[in-house]
């Protein structure tokens, strides 16, 4: 059956993504920057801006949790277009090479519903997708069922005639229990190949 639809995850896929690159510019000590990020900016806070929960709220919350920390949490809300890395060139030469084939190119990201308002003018890659479901505008996050769902309903999307493709096995893993092919990205040139294995038509990885 052919591949009529691919679905890329955004960070760390396209785009690299990592609180860290905010925090070691505020963080001199690395024991310090990491008991902050596993004790207080953790991934469990940034979930809560996945879900649709505004980043001033999540920040002004977690502030009265640890006003110790007040400033360092402020400059999440304040900064945040710094936990924004490189974008990853050779996975966008792969989406803008899918560009020229006779599928429908869609995005299925967890990111926060103001975060990726401030993302969308640093990504111009964005463009070419025909579709972007963003877990904060729908409250539903992955790997949760229901956004696979949606994101089906809302550009009739048949699974078995689609790829998915994510950094987050969890994620694979529940696109696959649904009947997606999948491919579990570790690099663009292993990505490419596992298209071409499902039949697309892409020039094969320089070697």
């Amino acid at each position: 059956m052919p591949i009529d639809h691919v679905v890329f995850d955004l960070g760390n896929v396209l785009v690299r993504w990592d609180r860290r690159l905010l925090y070691e510019q505020l963080i001199d000590d690395p024991v310090e920057l990491d008991r902050f990020l596993d004790e207080v900016l953790t991934l469990d806070v940034n979930a809560e801006l996945d879900r649709g929960t505004p980043l001033r709220e999540v920040t002004a919350a977690l502030a009265e949790r640890f006003p110790a920390e007040r400033v360092l949490i402020e400059a999440f809300a304040e900064r945040w277009t710094e936990t924004l890395g490189e974008v990853l060139t050779d996975t966008v030469a792969l989406l803008e090479e899918l560009r020229g084939l006779p599928v429908t190119l869609l995005a299925l990201s967890n990111w926060g519903r103001d975060t990726f308002a401030m993302a969308e003018p640093e990504l111009p890659f964005l463009r070419h997708f025909d579709g972007i479901v963003v877990s904060g505008r729908e409250g539903v996050v992955k790997p949760e069922p229901a956004i696979f769902e949606l994101l089906c309903s809302r550009h009739q999307v048949v699974p078995e005639r689609a790829v998915f493709i994510d950094d987050s096995a969890a994620n694979v893993a529940t696109a696959g229990r649904l009947g997606f092919h999948t491919v579990h990205f570790a690099d663009a040139a292993r990505c490419r190949d596992e298209l071409i294995g499902l039949g697309l038509d892409l020039a094969a990885p320089v070697s």
